[in-house]
């Protein structure tokens, strides 16, 4: 398997900051820049994808200030997502850069997702982005996201930065075609209360 479906709940549903996870660079409205993926070649296709499971917003993003999103999927609720086509190698880059790491050669991570993750599910560590879940299947290939272990219940809520906010409400406007209105709303009905 050399492709996989890479699934976004957060802000790489926006095109613009997915590629700077593979070709490099700092996101629109972003403060840092990522080094990019070994292999820089962008997503051949994209797919909405709906996921059954709760977006929340937590932490404090060095990249972004505020909350950023996490998926529980153990929690009932609807989250937007998009799917993108990329390959094994990219997928782990993503995660690495996600996870704070430099993407390298020998990564264990891309072993991980050569064969299905047990029970659905990889940890790589306690942090942010460091839990892997397998979504689907879409056209015969896994879809994998990842986010936190720990759930919507166990954390506090924070609410995300303006930036943060307007990357994931360009996501929702490209993957799925939502006016303005319609992104804000679902987004709206994410913050903490």
């Amino acid at each position: 398997m050399t492709q996989v479906w890479y699934v976004s709940y957060g802000s790489n549903m926006s095109a613009a900051r997915l590629a700077c996870y593979l070709e490099g660079g700092c996101p629109p409205g972003g403060s840092a820049a990522n080094p990019g993926a070994r292999d820089r070649t962008l997503p051949t296709r994209s797919v909405p994808v709906d996921l059954p499971g709760t977006t929340y917003f937590a932490g404090d993003s060095p990249q972004w200030g505020g909350g950023v999103a996490f998926y529980d999927h153990d929690t009932p609720g609807r989250t937007a997502a998009r799917g993108y086509l990329v390959t094994r190698q990219q997928l782990a880059d993503i995660a690495a850069q996600e996870m704070y790491r430099v993407p390298a050669d020998g990564d264990p991570l891309e072993q991980v997702l050569l064969e299905p993750l047990p029970a659905g599910r990889h940890t790589v560590g306690p942090g942010h982005y460091e839990t892997l879940v397998e979504v689907g299947r879409h056209e015969g290939l896994p879809m994998i996201t990842f986010t936190s272990p720990h759930g919507t219940h166990a954390v506090e809520h924070v609410a995300p930065g303006q930036a943060y906010r307007d990357t994931l409400a360009t996501g929702l406007r490209e993957s799925r075609g939502w006016d303005q209105a319609r992104s804000a709303a679902y987004l709206d009905a994410l913050l903490p209360r």
